[in-house]
């Protein structure tokens, strides 16, 4: 039957939140209404997809709370009692992050009271950082049931996962290793792999498709951030350069590390080679992808999990070259619909480089089965299909 659901992304909408607008459409497409919340508006211009003014205007933000969630701490003093000691207990803190969870408390009371006015009794949360606090003091202050998403490793969401994660109805993960980090640290806790997706009716091969490009080009669609590891693609360049073999570089996003890469570029002599996109909306990634002959994501060290940049590649037929980190062996069969390379390693970046350059036959060939990996893994309204069939369970 047909229900109300809450939908909860901290700073929403964001420039890498456009997976998330598809799950929650997808979920409205099976005739289900969806109440958006989230913790507090982001800055003007954070996102630039074609989504963001209709995204905004339906959430509900949480953050500053109204003066009658902070009136609603007194109606119950035991449920405030119960609140306090939740906080109390969590382990490992200082004052100051203390006191930021005790901060909390209004805007928990703001979440539960919309809900209820609003016939939403279910509320999925798409963080396992403040936002699950947020959560679990909106279960002891208001009885609203709430279900959470992991990402990312844990130790990048804070501590006390344990606590946060006691009342929620289950904790799904987007692979398989996080969902393990959740049993090793929540034994109890249900904990489905739910991977997000892409719309795989959008994201496809150019039809009719482009000819090869005259020198080949490779695509990096992230944040341009020191994990996802641009400077070891760009070494990879280097080391092909000095083979004798050319290639294009199009790296499409914006972060605190822009200015470490340009220099990297110019360092490495790299100016006439790579071309900085700056952040596109989906329809201009989709562009980028579809005029391109390959994708690369060499990320490193913690915070990935399943790239949508990768499903998003896979899904337009890109074989792809990619760290193994996170979920990536799960999404990825190596040397069958793209290539993984071990975490900084510049040598297996640029080998795998050549071998998709000497032989672009061989290089189609991964893509195609890159494209039947996605059909068959990533499509966003299958993935949709999981985590309200899961949350109707509870």
């Amino acid at each position: 039957m047909p229900q109300k659901l809450g939908y909860l992304v901290p700073e929403f909408p964001g420039q890498t939140h456009a997976f998330f607008w598809r799950e929650l459409r997808a979920i409205e497409e099976m005739g289900h209404s969806v109440r958006i919340y989230s913790t507090r508006r982001p800055g003007s211009g954070s996102c630039p997809h074609a989504f963001a003014g209709e995204a905004v205007s339906r959430t509900r933000y949480l953050f500053p709370p109204s003066l009658g969630a902070v009136g609603d701490l007194s109606i119950s003093p035991r449920r405030l009692g119960r609140a306090l000691a939740y906080i109390r207990q969590l382990s490992g803190i200082g004052i100051r992050d203390r006191a930021r969870i005790v901060a909390l408390l209004p805007s928990a009371c703001e979440l539960a009271r919309d809900a209820r006015r609003n016939g939403v009794d279910h509320v999925h949360i798409h963080s396992c950082a403040d936002a699950a606090h947020l959560g679990a003091l909106a279960f002891i202050l208001g009885d609203l049931s709430f279900s959470l998403t992991l990402h990312g490793d844990l130790s990048v969401y804070g501590k006390n996962h344990a606590s946060k994660m006691r009342h929620a109805t289950f904790v799904s993960a987007v692979t398989v290793p996080l969902a393990e980090q959740i049993r090793q640290i929540s034994p109890m806790t249900d904990a489905p792999v739910i991977m997000m997706g892409v719309d795989c009716g959008r994201f496809d091969a150019a039809d009719p498709a482009p000819p090869e490009n005259e020198v080949f080009t490779v695509a990096t669609v992230a944040r341009l951030n020191h994990n996802k590891g641009h400077r070891f693609f760009l070494r990879a360049m280097a080391q092909l350069r000095d083979r004798g073999i050319a290639l294009h570089y199009r790296i499409a996003g914006d972060g605190p590390e822009k200015a470490s890469i340009l220099q990297e570029i110019a360092d490495l002599g790299l100016q006439d080679q790579v071309e900085m996109m700056g952040s596109l909306d989906e329809g201009r990634v989709l562009e980028l992808m579809q005029g391109s002959d390959a994708l690369a994501l060499t990320s490193v060290r913690q915070g990935e999990a399943a790239p949508v940049t990768v499903m998003e590649g896979m899904a337009c037929g890109l074989p792809v070259i990619c760290s193994r980190i996170g979920g990536t062996p799960d999404m990825i069969t190596d040397g069958v619909d793209g290539f993984l390379v071990d975490q900084e390693d510049v040598t297996a970046i640029a080998d795998r480089l050549a071998l998709l350059i000497a032989d672009r036959d061989a290089a189609a060939d991964m893509g195609r089965a890159a494209r039947h990996t996605a059909l068959r893994l990533f499509d966003h309204r299958a993935n949709a299909q999981k985590l309200v069939k899961r949350i109707f369970q509870r």
